[in-house]
């Protein structure tokens, strides 16, 4: 006799976590993160009527395809009451973060142009990759620490299913902490030649900045890993290569201490298509490899699974199509079969 998992929809998550602040979207792409984080920023902003801020990274521009409106690069717009979409240019933050690092050097030492050495070090940072993903993690933590909105939702590139940015977070907050330490001892050693000399100490602007920073990253830190105030889901879809990728997730997830909030299937053809008399070959074996890999994630990954979402008869863009996707992931209706 075969086991059922009845997932309950993310709608009886949020009943049972109603203190989540921040949810992040993770996984692969193309497996549908930018539907299911429009699909629960619709349901908060337009159900629960909560101020919501969707955010994405994605240089394909995600979000501005699936609301069919440009967002890129445009700041928070509002899309439908209480509705707000931010898609970030991270290649323009990272540029603009290069040209306050070359003016602070010339404030800092009253020069008129940043020498060629030094200018062509920091214009070489933009090919690092580290920087897109550190200019992706400054957006987040800047919009959180801004306290306008009652829920985040985060629509994440596929880096590493997200995990990475947990690391990456408490790497920088490390880094941070020992940048400010040293800054720290070489200010001792300046207060003390300062009054040696009798002469009055000086603010360090640097020193301060170091703070702020290391504040902000901890903060985010703290929040995102969290689970009271914070929600991971990684989404997948039933087929093999994605379920052997969310269960390296899961380990690397436990690796870092922290536990996925759960799963949503997404791309699921109806079982019913398998009845019907006019379903073609290719369509009925598809339906046929989906029900194993669906038996198997139900096998695997039991009650983490929190959603399962269906293929639609089309891409799911626009509010309406948005609104129709939300119905699904919110209050599921689709049981599996171990």
């Amino acid at each position: 006799m075969p086991t059922l998992v009845r997932p309950r929809g993310l709608e009886a998550y949020f009943e049972a976590h109603p203190d989540v602040e921040v949810v992040i979207f993770a996984g692969k792409g193309g497996l549908g993160k930018t539907t299911s984080s429009s699909s629960l920023a619709w349901y908060m902003s337009q159900v629960r009527k909560k101020r919501t801020l969707l955010f994405s990274t994605d240089p394909q521009a995600s979000l501005s395809d699936i609301f069919e409106r440009n967002f890129y690069g445009l700041g928070e717009i509002e899309v439908a009451p209480n509705l707000f979409v931010v898609e970030i240019d991270a290649d323009r933050r990272v540029a603009e973060y290069q040209a306050s690092v070359k003016q602070k050097i010339k404030d800092m030492y009253g020069l008129d142009a940043v020498p060629k050495e030094i200018e062509e070090y920091i214009d070489s940072t933009s090919a690092e990759p580290a920087m897109y993903e550190s200019a992706t993690y400054d957006a987040m933590a800047e919009l959180v620490a801004a306290h306008q909105y009652d829920i985040y939702i985060f629509d994440m590139p596929p880096f590493g299913h997200g995990v990475r940015m947990v690391a990456m977070a408490d790497i920088l907050s490390k880094w941070v902490e020992k940048i400010t330490e040293a800054r720290s001892k070489v200010a001792e050693y300046d207060a003390i030649a300062a009054t040696l000399k009798g002469e009055k100490g000086h603010e360090d602007a640097v020193m301060q900045e170091l703070i702020d920073i290391r504040n902000k990253i901890k903060a985010f830190t703290d929040l995102i890993t969290d689970r009271r105030r914070t929600a991971f889901f990684m989404v997948l879809i039933p087929e093999k290569m994605a379920i052997l990728d969310t269960e390296r997730a899961l380990a690397m997830f436990n690796a870092l201490g922290m536990e996925m909030s759960g799963l949503v299937v997404n791309q699921v053809y109806p079982r019913e298509l398998l009845d019907r008399p006019g379903t073609s070959e290719y369509l009925r074996n598809r339906v046929l490899m989906q029900q194993e890999h669906l038996a198997e994630i139900a096998r695997k990954f039991g009650d983490r699974v929190q959603a399962v979402v269906p293929m639609f008869t089309r891409e799911p863009k626009g509010l309406a199509m948005i609104e129709q996707a939300s119905r699904y992931l919110m209050r599921c209706e689709i049981a599996l079969e171990a």
